[in-house]
């Protein structure tokens, strides 16, 4: 069993007749005119690999079938809310998720879809399970610089050299960190608020670190090493509990664009 995602670029129109088909499915098909509305769905699909081919399902596939099902849900959707001045709550886009795997369920012979993600700007994203289709799960992406020193004050000089080899100068370094935070929350029900979501990271985990010699400065590294794996369950401490009625689901935090953790709590820990 193997997981393939695929991820499908598209713009909307909202006041014009016309979708425009586009040609650079790489910037968005349809290709969308002037201001338009550009969105992204990641279309993830498990299943058995073909022994033939070595592959799940052709990606061409993937993205003429979800364009020729998918989008138009989207499209049609938006639109007419837009048209009724409507504002489009996460409420009003779960159906839209619903429908749109409605619509691909059966597309791909044996594969089945697993999970649809609506890329709804570079650092947000609004996902559905297909096994909890009454769960959508929203995450952002937050940012801060702090520095800090991998030191373990139990070892020796050479020991803690060789653990943590650069990351143990003893003048510390630096990163700019990139932290992920994905709640999950009923398709139906209240609605989750950007704004009071935001607040919440930036008083109970921005404002602790960031611009911060996390050492020195945070009591919890006092006698805590600041990992990445360490400040991705720091993270959790300090969020969980905190987004009544969603629940905190998942934190990333990414040091480099090549190393980062998850942390999914200690109890959906595997």
């Amino acid at each position: 069993m193997v997981r393939l995602g695929r991820r499908v670029r598209f713009s909307i129109n909202p006041f014009l007749e016309h979708h425009g088909p586009g040609f650079n499915s790489y910037a968005s098909k349809p290709a969308g005119e002037g201001l338009s509305i550009f969105l992204e769905l990641a279309v993830e699909l498990v299943g058995p690999l073909v022994p033939q081919t070595g592959l799940l399902v052709n990606v061409s596939d993937i993205d003429r079938a979800v364009r020729r099902y998918a989008v138009p849900v989207f499209t049609e959707r938006i639109c007419e809310h837009l048209c009724r001045g409507e504002h489009i709550s996460f409420q009003k886009i779960a159906p839209m998720l619903t429908a749109a795997w409605e619509c691909l369920r059966n597309k791909f012979g044996p594969a089945q879809v697993d999970r649809l993600t609506l890329q709804l700007n570079p650092f947000r994203k609004l996902a559905m399970d297909t096994k909890e289709p009454g769960v959508l799960y929203f995450s952002e992406k937050f940012e801060f610089a702090a520095t800090h020193k991998l030191w373990n004050s139990s070892f020796s000089e050479p020991e803690n050299l060789k653990v943590f080899g650069k990351c143990a100068n003893p003048t510390g370094h630096g990163h700019n960190y990139l932290v992920e935070v994905t709640v999950k929350t009923p398709a139906q029900g209240p609605s989750l608020e950007v704004g009071a979501f935001e607040h919440v990271v930036d008083s109970q985990l921005m404002q602790l670190v960031d611009h911060k010699n996390l050492n020195l400065d945070v009591a919890a590294f006092h006698d805590r090493i600041p990992t990445v794996e360490n400040l991705a369950v720091f993270a959790w401490e300090h969020l969980a509990g905190q987004f009544d009625p969603a629940q905190l689901h998942c934190v990333t935090v990414w040091e480099s664009d090549r190393t980062y953790c998850s942390y999914y709590g200690p109890a959906e820990s595997s």
